[in-house]
């Protein structure tokens, strides 16, 4: 079933998302003979959990003209995704990606075609029929830049766009280092981007290869001094640092993460912290309550197979917010 809401969305993602198969069962993929497919993108991830807890939101990608084009398209349309900035391009294919099935818990091998894709020819253009000044929030990522020339074009204008429109910007850096060129143009252009977000949420290892620096201060420091407001790290199953800037003080502190009996796959927990960091600020919350919901959503992200099967809808939040502040 199509929504489409009258009001335009609250809260913009942009990117690539690519039909996913993954493997039934485990070990190299060419053995496998089964797969189940699925959908994946660290774009879609964040705009599918943000919208499964209510907020009212867009998807600005391109598909191709292909059975591959149309799952997506349903599949975020009964996510409740407005899908009004999604074009289809009759020239060139979506991008697909197969993942193994990795046992305990390991990252698993994920072997993509993509290139020359609809979605990685994304472009300025793309954006020209988008309403900013009705914008909450962007949220951006370093895929889209990664992907061509224009999309990196098509990155700058919505960040910009959206700084003048007056919403917040939060900026996931999501390195993919087999997508740029070399490792100094990836860090240089991420680097620059986020200088343009509000919400900076590097990983701990990625934040010490964009900035060159090793503790958690000194990587945070790095995008508050170029103007970010909040660095949000993630430490992996040992949480969350923030720093940033509170009413007119600067704070810190660490937030441990949530114990995992079992971890499945840990592909989308970054998403699902960004899910509930985003979610949390854009609902008013202190910043250790949102750190609190990032350290949560991401805990159940890796106790799933798919990317974002386990991002949860505004009701199971509460209820397992409850539960763990429950004496």
């Amino acid at each position: 079933m199509s929504h489409h809401p009258i009001h335009s969305p609250e809260i913009l993602c942009f990117g690539e998302a690519m039909t996913m198969f993954v493997a039934e069962t485990p070990g190299e993929l060419a053995a496998v003979e089964w797969f189940q497919r699925r959908i994946a993108g660290a774009d879609t991830n964040v705009a599918i959990g943000l919208a499964r807890l209510d907020f009212r939101v867009g998807w600005l990608s391109r598909v191709g003209d292909d059975s591959f084009g149309t799952f997506i398209r349903r599949t975020l349309e009964a996510e409740g995704l407005d899908c009004r900035h999604l074009q289809t391009d009759p020239e060139r294919p979506t991008g697909l990606v197969f993942k193994e099935r990795a046992m305990g818990g390991i990252d698993p091998n994920v072997t993509y075609y993509r290139q020359g894709s609809a979605a990685s020819c994304l472009a300025p253009s793309d954006a020209d029929s988008v309403d900013f000044s009705g914008l909450r929030h962007l949220h951006a990522t370093g895929i889209p830049p990664a992907l061509s020339p224009s999309a990196r074009e098509l990155s700058w204008q919505m960040m910009e766009k959206a700084r003048i429109g007056g919403a917040t910007i939060s900026f996931d850096p999501n390195l993919r280092p087999g997508l740029w060129p070399s490792e100094a143009e990836m860090r240089d252009t991420l680097n620059e981007l986020a200088a343009k977000a509000d919400w900076v949420l590097p990983g701990l290892a990625e934040g010490r290869l964009l900035t060159g620096q090793h503790s958690h201060e000194a990587i945070a420091d790095f995008y508050l001094e170029r103007g970010s407001t909040t660095v949000m790290i993630k430490l992996g199953p040992e949480g969350s640092y923030f720093r940033g800037r509170v009413g007119g003080n600067l704070e810190s502190f660490t937030a441990p993460g949530i114990p995992v009996a079992e971890v499945v796959d840990t592909v989308g927990a970054g998403d699902g912290y960004a899910v509930g960091v985003i979610s949390a600020l854009l609902d008013g919350c202190s910043p250790r309550e949102a750190v609190h919901r990032g350290n949560l959503i991401g805990s159940l992200a890796v106790q799933v197979v798919g990317d974002m099967e386990g991002l949860p809808t505004r009701e199971r939040l509460a209820a397992l917010e409850a539960e763990l502040l429950a004496p």
